[in-house]
């Protein structure tokens, strides 16, 4: 039994780490980009991606440094599902929008 309950643990505390970064990726490429490169690309702010994307990154640290199980796991799906919003669609068509070509290159 005990024996479960410490891999149950390590799985979460894997998956959490595997989040975080998936956050900290997102909140990275959003804070090297340009605003103008958002309105170009007919996305929103890029304030509004800086506090999405910091947000879901400050959860995805709460989350690791709390470690437990269900810590704040609905929190931490929220999160990594806004960062991965961002990551599939918001920088493909910023990359896009740049011309540097998007998910299937530059032509």
């Amino acid at each position: 039994m005990i024996l479960v309950f410490q891999l149950q643990n390590l799985l979460y505390l894997v998956l959490g780490l595997v989040a975080l970064g998936i956050e900290l990726w997102a909140f990275a490429d959003c804070a090297r980009r340009k605003p103008a490169d958002f309105e170009r690309a007919y996305k929103r702010t890029k304030g509004f991606w800086m506090g999405l994307t910091g947000g879901a990154a400050a959860v995805g640290l709460l989350s690791v440094l709390l470690f437990g199980p269900l810590a704040l796991l609905l929190f931490e799906l929220a999160a990594v599902v806004a960062a991965s919003v961002y990551l599939a669609d918001v920088r493909p068509a910023l990359n896009e929008s740049k011309g540097r070509g998007g998910a299937y290159g530059s032509w």
